[in-house]
């Protein structure tokens, strides 16, 4: 549960009980500001001059409290209040009431007069966008070259979805409490935070058990223990034998690709299925990947009655069309685990449902529910299997991600910096591993290989997605500077001597 992302109503819920089983909701306020403090202090010992922002709630109860800790220990602060003390209620009141420093209103504020700001005017719960004073207020914090500390998220940013409500504070750093939110890690809040530091400030971690979140960051934790690991009795078929599809003759790297990309993530076998035009290309590329002719429906319905064949992946360079409808729904009629990007997406844009009913079905089939569909598109290919979803307003990226797998009775990884990976049951997870080298051509072709090899693996398809997710990343980050999509694969050795040094 260390990986939870809460909605404003579950992190309410959690202080609930927390206050109900004892500790004063002060207590949490001052715990919450001396973790501020020790930020500011570790982190910008040279900041003499600091301004807090206090806004009308809980936040700026806090940047009350932070102000006092940070006057104790020897830092020149001025607050300005966007409501005069005397009209704070609860915790915030008494916060406030304690501190016995210069205070004066937000109007008087000037960035430039500062070594550092402390943003605590609005957190989480935000819900209309800043207008105005505060507004304009930020716009000139963010032109000023004045480094900025924000409490729980930078003000503007919403915690559900990382929007910018209207404007947004650009934080350099930010603290929050317990746990992080959604907006914590989906962009563009993700950008704004700057580098997050989580505090336990003494909130029931029993609590979680309660509430049940369903969100998570995208972490070892959350799927390791379902990953397969090679025994040292095994063999290679017990680690599954992953299929991809090969494109025309013309159009075949990508496809090698992602069965590269499998064979290195741990699939046991893979095999290249290729129309007959590109069995010579294919072959004078492939070594340990098994090549096969595959021409048409006819012939794939023979290779489908070997039932080793357990994970497919169809869509890089395959072309969009007909052929590629009728290779997925014979797949998912067949028993087979697929994942289907980029052309396998697109040849479907014209009847989705034709698509999410041979998922339904293929899930029904076996009996527990379990997706045998994951969708891997960006969102260019989200918006053309579910039109209406990608351009409801008011949907986050994690909204859009859930509908859309519920819809679809699959499992959708939603590609971006901030990857979701949402299953049908509303389990979801925000990715953050990864570098900007990852937006190269074929990138997305090597995840969906990864993917097919924790499906072909025995892998649940929402655990294999996250882990797959995750390790794509962290192979961009073991690479560095100058990564093309040929590299990642490679680095995915070093991604499993990580994951076994580091435990969960």
């Amino acid at each position: 549960m260390d990986a939870a992302l809460l909605t404003l109503a579950e992190m309410g819920e959690a202080d609930r009980l927390t206050i109900a089983a004892g500790t004063p909701g002060i207590v949490l306020m001052e715990r919450a500001a001396e973790a501020i403090a020790e930020t500011v202090l570790a982190r910008y010992p040279g900041a003499e001059r600091v301004a807090c922002l206090a806004g009308p709630g809980n936040n700026g109860g806090d940047a009350y409290a932070a102000a006092a800790i940070l006057l104790r220990a020897g830092r020149e602060v001025r607050l300005f209040h966007l409501v005069p003390p005397e009209k704070l209620q609860g915790d915030a009141a008494n916060a406030a009431a304690a501190y016995d420093g210069p205070a004066e209103p937000l109007a008087a504020f000037d960035a430039q007069s500062f070594d550092l700001v402390i943003d605590g005017l609005f957190g989480a719960g935000l819900a209309r966008p800043l207008e105005g004073e505060v507004a304009e207020l930020v716009e000139r914090l963010n032109a000023a070259a004045t480094p900025v500390v924000a409490i729980d998220l930078p003000s503007g940013i919403s915690g559900a979805s990382g929007a910018v409500l209207g404007t947004a504070v650009e934080a350099e750093a930010t603290v929050t409490f317990f746990r992080r939110k959604p907006g914590h890690l989906l962009e563009p809040g993700r950008s704004h935070c700057g580098a997050v530091a989580v505090s336990d400030i003494g909130v029931l971690s029993t609590a979680l058990e309660t509430i049940a979140p369903k969100c998570f960051e995208n972490r070892p934790a959350l799927w390791r223990h379902r990953l397969a690991v090679p025994s040292d009795a095994g063999h290679k078929y017990d680690r599954g034998h992953a299929v991809v599809f090969s494109g025309p003759a013309s159009r075949t790297g990508a496809a090698r690709l992602a069965a590269t990309a499998a064979l290195r993530a741990g699939a046991g076998l893979v095999t290249m299925f290729s129309p007959a035009g590109a069995v010579l290309v294919n072959a004078a590329h492939l070594t340990a990947v098994m090549l096969k002719r595959c021409e048409d429906t006819d012939e794939l319905a023979s290779h489908l009655g070997d039932t080793r064949l357990n994970a497919f992946v169809l869509g890089p360079g395959f072309g969009a069309g007909e052929t590629a409808r009728a290779y997925a729904e014979a797949v998912l009629a067949a028993g087979g685990r697929l994942v289907l990007d980029a052309d396998g997406i697109s040849s479907f844009k014209d009847d989705p449902e034709a698509l999410f009913a041979a998922a339904r079905a293929a899930s029904e089939a076996r009996g527990d529910s379990e997706p045998a569909l994951v969708l891997t598109p960006h969102s260019g290919e989200f918006k053309r299997l579910f039109p209406d979803i990608a351009s409801a307003e008011g949907l986050s990226k994690l909204d859009q991600a859930r509908l859309a797998a519920e819809r679809a009775c699959a499992v959708v990884v939603l590609k971006g910096r901030d990857t979701v990976i949402a299953a049908p049951d509303g389990r979801a997870a925000i990715n953050a591993t990864g570098t900007p080298w990852l937006a190269t051509a074929g990138s997305g072709d090597v995840l969906s290989g990864i993917v097919a090899a924790q499906l072909a693996q025995g892998t649940p398809s929402f655990e294999a997605a996250a882990a797959a997710v995750w390790m794509h990343g962290k192979a961009a980050e073991a690479f560095g500077a100058g990564l093309i999509a040929e590299d990642l694969p490679g680095m995915l050795p070093k991604v499993f001597a990580g994951l076994e040094a580091t435990g969960p």
